[in-house]
């Protein structure tokens, strides 16, 4: 029987933990709930007893059986593993990677940015399989980025490699992003600021559209089912979230040209469709060359984390 290794991928409501044949062959795949109560103390805990828990169950010795295992935390990872900040968790000034460790009997551990680390997914097992340069972009709640050349994740030297979504794209925007900077790529891009910009759309005009009946609930969702469909507000809408995101990935490809762009995260559900629109503007602000970074999609959806965390302590 083969090694095994371990993916956690902490979540602001639940941890995602995945059981994976050295391979990168996926066996089990199960969830806990994430407890924010108290700075988080409860989260590395609960996750390590889940992880005996499986292990018994299917008979595996911790020490034995498994190579170790690996973690996305949601912010910026020094690569000592030391975390100064989780807004969403409640964690500050921890070393999770050292604290997991501890509560697994000492086997190896290794941590990395959430968004990092479901690129290195997307790379072994996903949407970047057999590339070795490639950025992901995940456009969910928030955006985030994950770069990696040669195989490798680019952390930067103060965790703040990848930060895609705070790229500075849109100067006619006055609401404040909440790292504090304005017109950042995350304010339009994102699940929640496709949505919002929407909302504005709809208030400055009496244009008929579809959008009208979700009113100020309408959702990202929504807003590409209805440019799916041709609504002209929806496409009104789209057209303004692909111009910053082409911009963006353009910034990014002329910095460090990867192979591919593998977009990630909820909003790249609408497939194909997206990727066409981004493309034009992708396109409009690299003329400088045909040959550069390819535009796809990921493949492994919300699991891109697990994979990623596994693929860490390989």
């Amino acid at each position: 029987m083969g090694m095994k290794c371990i993916g956690v991928d902490i979540g602001g409501t639940s941890v995602k933990i995945g059981l994976f044949e050295t391979t990168g062959e996926l066996l089990d795949k199960w969830e806990v709930k994430t407890r924010k109560e108290d700075g988080g103390v409860n989260i590395l805990p609960d996750v390590a007893a889940s992880i005996r828990k499986k292990l018994d169950e299917k008979g595996l010795d911790l020490k034995k059986d498994v190579a170790g295992a690996g973690m996305g935390v949601p912010g910026p990872v020094m690569p000592d593993g030391y975390v100064e900040v989780c807004v969403n968790l409640g964690w500050r000034d921890l070393n999770p990677q050292e604290e997991l460790s501890r509560l697994l009997d000492g086997i190896p551990v290794k941590s990395g940015n959430d968004a990092n680390v479901a690129a290195l997914g997307e790379m072994w097992q996903g949407g970047g399989k057999g590339y070795s340069d490639l950025v992901m972009v995940t456009l969910g709640t928030g955006v985030g980025g994950g770069v990696i050349l040669d195989q490798k994740i680019i952390a930067g030297k103060h965790g703040l490699g990848g930060e895609i979504g705070h790229i500075h794209v849109r100067d006619d925007e006055w609401e404040h992003c909440n790292c504090g900077g304005v017109g950042c790529l995350e304010q339009v891009s994102s699940a929640t600021g496709i949505a919002r910009e929407a909302r504005r759309t709809m208030a400055k005009s009496d244009k008929p559209s579809a959008l009208r009946e979700f009113g100020d609930n309408v959702s990202a969702k929504d807003v590409l089912d209805a440019a799916k469909a041709g609504d002209e507000m929806a496409l009104e809408v789209m057209k303004t979230v692909s111009h910053y995101l082409g911009l963006a990935l353009a910034q990014v490809a002329l910095t460090v040209d990867p192979e591919i762009f593998v977009i990630g995260g909820g909003v790249s559900k609408a497939g194909q469709f997206l990727i066409d629109m981004i493309q034009k503007d992708y396109d409009h602000f690299t003329p400088i060359s045909e040959n550069k970074a390819k535009l796809g999609l990921a493949t492994l959806g919300n699991d891109a984390g697990i994979y990623g965390a596994a693929r860490l302590v390989l």
